[in-house]
């Protein structure tokens, strides 16, 4: 199905769950900003999955491949778009699994739409097709010394390696990151960058954002601020840059001003920006941005209503036409 004839079906449909995808490198953070959206949201009425499940091989079997999961070939895309399509639309499908603690493909599983849908992996955004199945579209970029240190952190505590094997497995992955994961950052609505000094984001008028002019000049916080910069392909968009040292209170002023823009959806989540226990006022704001998008996609009224009747939404997606300029 081409992409712009997947995007008409989607407009046409007059219930269908709201779709937002997060892309990026291996170990940049996708899972946990993906945790702390799943947690806000609530597991009756939002659902997410993780692309890197359509490996083609196991961790055994790569071993003596001239290619990494990064590779297209490493993965079965085409499986990927028709089941994406297909949950875009409202659609369950029977997903594989890959176990990334023992590095196997394992039984499949039944995935029921939900009113909204997180898609997160290494490569969500790499055809157009994929792209039109999403509302939103996310790309993290956290500085490389920093995802490497992440990822030597994770593979070896989490994933069974050592610090050489991870090592000598990001240089054999490079060529291939730089060739298939990070072009999807042009197609990213969102991209964000965490770094030691706190997050950037960076918002393109691809979507209408919250108005963080008003809402700083209102508010008046130290450590969080808006400048007017160019993407790589030179489109103005907005860069927004939330300093590490933020205090908490200026993060809740912010936050609020966030939330009561959507029109006061019932309490403001206190699960978001969770990181090994204590909270994250970047992540937890950056996390804050994409709920905002997907309840402003999904509607306040329906959200109250989903979240009145909890035991309704797994099997009644909501949603709405993507408000999005093409």
């Amino acid at each position: 199905m081409p992409d712009k004839l997947m995007r008409i079906r989607r407009a046409d449909e007059a219930v269908r769950p709201i779709m937002i995808a997060i892309a990026g490198d291996s170990a940049a953070g996708k899972t946990t900003l993906t945790r702390g959206l799943v947690a806000a949201l609530g597991s009756e009425r939002s659902i997410s999955l993780c692309v890197d499940d359509y490996h083609r091989y196991d961790r055994a079997e790569r071993r003596s491949l001239p290619f990494t999961p990064l590779h297209p070939s490493c993965n079965y895309v085409q499986i990927m778009e028709q089941h994406l399509r297909l949950l875009a639309l409202g659609r369950p499908i029977l997903k594989p699994v890959y176990d990334h603690g023992h590095g196997e493909l394992i039984r499949p599983e039944l995935v029921e739409p939900h009113p909204l849908v997180i898609v997160e992996g290494l490569l969500p955004l790499h055809t157009k097709l994929l792209r039109a199945c999403f509302d939103v579209t996310v790309y993290l970029s956290p500085p490389e010394e920093v995802r490497r240190q992440w990822k030597i952190a994770r593979d070896t505590l989490k994933r069974g390696y050592t610090h050489d094997q991870v090592i000598s497995e990001l240089e054999r992955r490079e060529p291939e990151a730089d060739r298939y994961v990070r072009p999807q950052r042009r197609n990213a609505d969102i991209v964000v960058e965490f770094a030691r000094t706190g997050a950037s984001v960076l918002l393109r008028p691809t979507i209408r954002h919250p108005d963080f002019a008003r809402i700083l000049s209102e508010t008046g916080v130290d450590g969080v601020t808006l400048a007017l910069t160019r993407d790589p392909d030179g489109i103005p968009a907005d860069a927004l840059h939330i300093s590490r040292a933020l205090p908490t209170s200026s993060g809740d002023a912010v936050a609020a001003a966030i939330w009561d823009d959507l029109g006061k959806p019932g309490p403001l989540p206190d699960s978001l920006g969770l990181l090994d226990g204590t909270r994250d006022e970047p992540l937890r704001l950056v996390q804050l941005i994409l709920l905002y998008h997907l309840l402003s996609l999904m509607g306040v009224d329906e959200w109250e209503c989903v979240r009145a009747r909890p035991e309704d939404a797994a099997g009644a997606p909501a949603g709405r036409p993507r408000d999005r300029q093409e």
